[in-house]
């Protein structure tokens, strides 16, 4: 069965950085899209990121745009996100999700929690 499952998250000073990695199984990775979403408290899911299945072709939303890299090792099944110069509002739950076509999502991982404080 698929399974998605990100780490990295945490508790980083405004300024900081992050490294989120997602490892993926049960599907032939190299073969799909893959995407970041966040949702933030009290808010609603905010497409943050994608590259394609080769690791060629990128989207990032406007308000991570040359702060935030998407990556991915399809050698490792993972995917990552580089995140710098990190902001109190990119606190986040950041989820992992394997996109369809139609812009929607059909596997998520469980999620992992961002917090941007001083």
């Amino acid at each position: 069965q698929v399974q998605l499952v990100e780490s990295g998250g945490g508790l980083v000073q405004p300024g900081g950085s992050l490294r989120l990695s997602c490892a993926a199984s049960g599907f032939t990775f190299s073969d799909y899209a893959m995407s970041w979403v966040r949702q933030a408290p009290g808010k609603g899911l905010e497409r943050v990121s994608d590259i394609n299945s080769g690791g060629i072709s990128t989207y990032y939303a406007d308000s991570v745009k040359g702060r935030f890299t998407i990556s991915r090792d399809n050698a490792k099944n993972t995917l990552y996100l580089q995140m710098n110069s990190l902001k109190p509002e990119d606190t986040a739950v950041y989820y992992c999700a394997k996109p369809l076509l139609n812009g929607e999502y059909d596997y998520w991982g469980p999620g992992t929690q961002v917090t941007v404080s001083s």
